[in-house]
């Protein structure tokens, strides 16, 4: 059996070792190619009509001025008359014409006509008070586990919105519905005259843990908060879209800005009713894509629908910055009203939570709170807001950003009432952290030290703050990140040289060089000798990227796939050696005997022993023929953050940002730094500025474009200080991936860092001037 494990620290040359980029020289030059850099002999231009309504049914389209104009050449219906629009924005109809002023023009002479329909945007907290059940709410309770007694209880508290026919009862009572409901349904109160809004709230039933109510009871200190993050958008700077052509009836190739280059044909087949082994996709670079680049979506293949009706020619469909902002994908909310009880030492025993939030017109999940804390008694209940602000995408980190502002500061207002330092109170109880906690306890020691928050930790002030004060605040998180599926096909070929060809995608975090350095690290050359080729449908498939999978997924691959080709490329010049191959090894650019390195022969004298046919070989992962496994899952992380507040003007600045990460066996120091630092940046934006903000009597969105819709500038950044956790006790665990877990915490530890600078909470990300100034009024009015 080959030994594919990864080598020991004493002998890695690559791995572990800060390196470069290898695609660096051609970003920081202008000659990286995205997307939009695309040409293509003829090209059209697509444009996207959409409504202009949150909620409307479109009552009739009519194209045929638009399809008479000079210079258009296709016109494609994505939705037809009597089609329901669920957000302002939605597409409705694709024009290619010559240029993009012409394709405005078009867009400009389709006729639609709407019936407008109430909307709602809002993600405020629900009042049920006003929302009697229909028969279909008390259906969706029941489909979503809720038991009988429950249900009959919510009947007889919120009443009924209309009567309920005898024959109805019969047919409930004959698909066995519950006695005790349909009790609660006959002798329910009626309100005929209040709208019915309850199917836009989605209550999932509680979820118990032990005993809460008896541990609140024995609780010496019980705290309560109201905490939140408002909806955010992923706000790629390089917008979706994509070029499409049809090279023949039956082929498409598509250049397309995506995480997921393998994933799309499979995507695109069934609308276009090709087979997906026709779709070519292709990228060379993407521009940001965080979790919302995962589909073609409608505006893709309605490119490919207007390529086919125009002749096969490209058409280049690329959203706006308004567009990106507005349909391209968000961040759902989350919103809790919080208690936690502990005893006087600060053992934690009680959490009870009311959750809210929306994904949009899809229900959303409960973020996973209590976040990392195993808290013995809890009671947690969610509900979800169907709502009309668009839907959302998994975004970097996904739920867990959430889940740890609401965690995070309320075990900070905990601590407060306490009168303790939170970090003692974290001490405390990592007990509750479960496997990690020994990694917790090391990450906290760290980042304490770099902060010098001993020094700079004071209990928060009792009275309201003049002047700019300044304050700290810590988080900490959890992660995945185990390799997704992946397989490469790597070549030596006889003049010497190597090339790696896989169908993954390198979305900014150095793919390509983690690619490079594995096999040159296995193979015993230089980083520069090997040729990456990514992001090519006509390579072998690879995962998407996405839940900081990449690294495991194309690290494994390449590793399997390099020592079968250097193990074939042993047994081929053992003989001229005068060796078996197991005795030989790859080093400095040379195969030689290891007993006796002067027995050697360069790497080009040893490939041209291969004649003509060169070596390939296919790696795979996960393979359990070709173990050990070379990755696992989960990892831990803290970050801590030192803030000033203007308390006369509200505004936050970020003083000092510290990340200290686990992410099992480094392959790159240097990017995985990289990494961390872009992720305390991104938690600065949604922290204090970012926000989708809608307008409740329109239903639009008020802020989509950068000028309003705020993100971190260079004014912004402050000392960011990343420390990895590498060595004994984490390179054995192989690798894991750590795009995603530094930007989960700093969210909470900013607001957990202003809350300590004004003595008092701001409940909701982002923290913006008004909101704090907010804060301070209560406190000057308490």
């Amino acid at each position: 059996m080959p030994d594919y494990a990864w080598p020991d620290a004493e002998h890695r040359r690559l791995i572990g070792r800060p390196a470069a980029r290898v695609d660096a020289p051609l970003k920081v030059s202008g000659q990286a190619r995205y997307t939009s850099d695309v040409k293509r002999p003829e090209m059209l231009f697509g444009k996207i009509l959409r409504c202009p309504h949150p909620h409307a049914r479109v009552v009739s389209i009519d194209t045929t001025a638009a399809e008479k104009m000079r210079g258009v050449k296709a016109v494609h219906v994505i939705q037809n008359a009597g089609s329901t629009i669920y957000w302002d924005g939605d597409d409705l109809v694709a024009v290619a014409a010559v240029d993009e002023p012409t394709a405005e023009d078009a867009i400009r002479a389709i006729k639609i006509k709407y019936e407008k329909m109430s909307h709602l945007v809002s993600d405020a907290e629900p009042d049920h008070d006003q929302c009697p059940l229909s028969i279909d709410d008390i259906n969706d309770l029941l489909d979503d586990g809720w038991p009988g007694p429950q249900v009959a209880e919510e009947i007889r508290r919120y009443g009924l919105s209309a009567n309920v026919p005898p024959e109805t009862l019969v047919t409930l009572k004959g698909i066995g519905i519950d006695k005790v409901v349909l009790s609660a349904i006959q002798a329910a109160s009626v309100h005929p005259a209040i709208e019915s809004t309850r199917s836009r709230y989605q209550k999932a039933p509680p979820q118990m843990q032990g005993e809460p109510e008896k541990a609140f009871g024995e609780a010496d200190v019980v705290a309560e908060g109201l905490y939140g993050s408002s909806v955010i958008t992923h706000c790629c700077l390089e917008s979706h879209g994509s070029i499409s052509e049809w090279t023949d009836h039956e082929h498409l190739l598509v250049h397309m800005s995506t995480q997921n280059v393998s994933g799309i044909a499979g995507q695109m087949a069934e609308p276009l009713n090709v087979p997906a082994a026709n779709i070519r996709v292709r990228q060379d670079h993407v521009g940001g894509g965080f979790g919302s680049k995962f589909a073609p979506d409608r505006w893709g293949v309605a490119g490919a629908k207007l390529s086919k009706k125009s002749g096969g020619k490209p058409v280049r469909t690329l959203l706006d910055r308004q567009e990106e902002l507005k349909v391209a994908g968000s961040r759902a909310s989350a919103y809790a009203r919080v208690k936690v009880g502990a005893k006087k030492d600060g053992s934690l025993i009680a959490w009870q939570s009311q959750s809210w939030g929306t994904a949009g017109p899809s229900a959303g999940a409960m973020p996973p709170i209590p976040y990392v804390f195993d808290i013995p008694n809890r009671r947690t209940q969610h509900t979800a807001i169907l709502n009309h602000i668009g839907p959302a995408r998994p975004w970097r980190g996904s739920n867990h950003t959430q889940a740890a502002v609401i965690t995070m500061c309320a075990l900070d207002d905990l601590a407060a009432k306490l009168n303790r330092d939170p970090l003692d109170l974290f001490h405390k109880n990592m007990g509750l952290t479960g496997a990690r906690q020994q990694t917790y306890r090391e990450e906290l020691e760290i980042a304490a030290r770099l902060m010098e928050w001993k020094e700079k930790w004071r209990p928060r002030p009792e009275t309201a703050p003049t002047g700019v004060v300044r304050g700290v605040g810590f988080s900490i998180h959890t992660g995945g990140g185990r390799g997704h599926a992946s397989n490469c096909d790597l070549t030596i070929h006889p003049d010497g040289s190597i090339s790696i060809k896989m169908g993954t995608q390198d979305i900014g975090t150095g793919t390509r060089t983690i690619i490079s350095a594995v096999a040159a690290e296995t193979l015993g050359v230089p980083m520069n000798w090997i040729a990456v080729s990514v992001g090519d449908t006509a390579y072998p498939a690879s995962g998407g990227s996405g839940g900081s999978s990449t690294p495991g997924g194309v690290s494994a691959t390449t590793r399997r796939a390099a020592v079968d080709a250097r193990d074939i490329l042993f047994a081929k010049v053992a003989l001229s050696l005068h060796a078996r191959p197991e005795e030989l090894e790859s080093a400095n650019g040379r195969i030689q005997v290891k007993s006796s390195p002067p027995r050697s022969l360069s790497w080009k004298e040893a490939c041209s022993k291969l004649g003509a046919i060169p070596i390939t070989v296919r790696g795979k992962n996960p393979d359990r023929n070709a173990g050990p496994d070379l990755g696992s899952s989960g990892v831990g992380g803290v970050t801590m953050a030192e803030v000033e507040v203007d308390s006369e003007t509200g505004i936050v600045k970020v003083r000092k940002m510290v990340a200290v990460q686990d992410c099992g066996l480094i392959l790159n120091p240097k990017l995985v730094e990289s990494s961390c630092r872009g992720a305390l940046i991104m938690g600065i934006s949604y922290a204090l500025y970012e926000e989708k903000i809608m307008d409740q009597s329109t239903g639009q969105m008020l802020n989509p474009n950068l000028q309003f819709y705020r993100l971190a500038g260079l004014n912004d950044i402050p000392e960011l200080i990343v420390h990895l956790m590498t060595g004994d006790g984490y390179d054995e665990r192989g690798v894991i991936g750590v795009g995603e877990p530094p930007v989960i915490s700093p969210g909470a530890a900013i607001s957990n860092a202003v809350a300590n600078a004004i003595g008092v909470r701001v409940p909701f990300l982002p923290l913006t001037p008004d909101r704090v100034l907010g804060a301070l009024k209560r406190t000057d009015a308490t």
